[in-house]
């Protein structure tokens, strides 16, 4: 084991330095932490709620200037609900950063397609991306309704300055076009030439993102979400195919999926490696 990833692995408390409400079931918590401030977009951390268990989180804001992180998390078991309860100045344990992130290609042209939390991932790779000349960046933001929407006046403003579009769908049409996410990034697709596409959200989303990137022959990459209990390769819980979600994930591309497109889509594995169908 590497240097760095032993240093990374080490656990160690952070205090919640902010609390944002995203929605009414998602919130944002910023703390004040050097090594994971070293993150690549897309890496993760892993956060220990004292009392109750240490599960995986994404990092939604990246500020190496700064020192400063963030994860945005959604209510949806008994860890993130006891976070939710927390406040500022609370306390709680971190590890990492952990995993491969996005690759930033030479690609003139790029799509971004995001849908629910998986939202966490893209917020720092478009603002790395929105840094560099030359870029054009399509955004496509899907939710199930207008109140499920993350981050959109975030990336708005990330991309006021340079040549952009934002197509926003929601499932009930109560914001931009009725609709899944996936259905104007086809016809967009069968339009124009993109360079790079990078995605996350649901996984049957992403797995939808992928064929139409082998279809349009366009380069592709994708966060995938698994359970994850050690986050260094030892435990074997996020395994697919012949790769190891926490350290050759979680950002894989569209070479890699295509090895796992059997499992990719279609399957998870719980607590007891049985295969949970997605």
């Amino acid at each position: 084991m590497s240097a760095y990833l032993t240093t990374a692995n080490q656990l160690r408390t952070v205090r919640i330095v902010s609390i944002r409400d995203e929605t009414s079931t998602i919130k944002s918590f910023t703390f004040r932490d050097r090594l994971a401030a070293k993150a690549m977009p897309g890496q993760f951390v892993m956060i220990w709620i004292p009392g109750i268990d240490e599960v995986p989180m994404s990092l939604s804001t990246i500020d190496s200037k700064e020192g400063i992180v963030a994860i945005t998390v959604e209510e949806v078991g008994e860890a993130t609900s006891k976070l939710h309860r927390m406040k500022v100045g609370d306390v709680v344990g971190m590890r990492g950063p952990f995993g491969r992130g996005y690759t930033m290609m030479k690609a003139r042209n790029v799509m971004i397609v995001g849908g629910g939390t998986g939202l966490a991932s893209l917020a720092p790779l478009t603002e790395k991306i929105a840094q560099q000349k030359g870029r054009r960046i399509t955004f496509f933001l899907g939710a199930k309704t207008c109140a499920e929407l993350l981050f959109l006046e975030r990336t708005k403003n990330v991309l006021a300055t340079m040549k952009q579009r934002i197509v926003v769908t929601t499932e009930d049409g109560s914001y931009g076009t009725k609709g899944l996410v996936t259905e104007p990034v086809e016809l967009l697709l069968a339009e124009e030439k993109f360079d790079m596409i990078y995605a996350c959200g649901p996984e049957l989303m992403m797995y939808k993102m992928f064929l139409l990137a082998e279809r349009f022959k366009v380069r592709f990459q994708a966060s995938l979400e698994r359970l994850m209990r050690c986050a260094i390769g030892l435990c074997g819980t996020c395994v697919i195919g012949r790769y190891r979600v926490c350290r050759d994930g979680p950002v894989f591309s569209g070479e890699q999926l295509r090895e796992v497109r059997d499992e990719f889509g279609h399957f998870k594995r719980g607590f007891n490696s049985k295969k949970i169908a997605i």
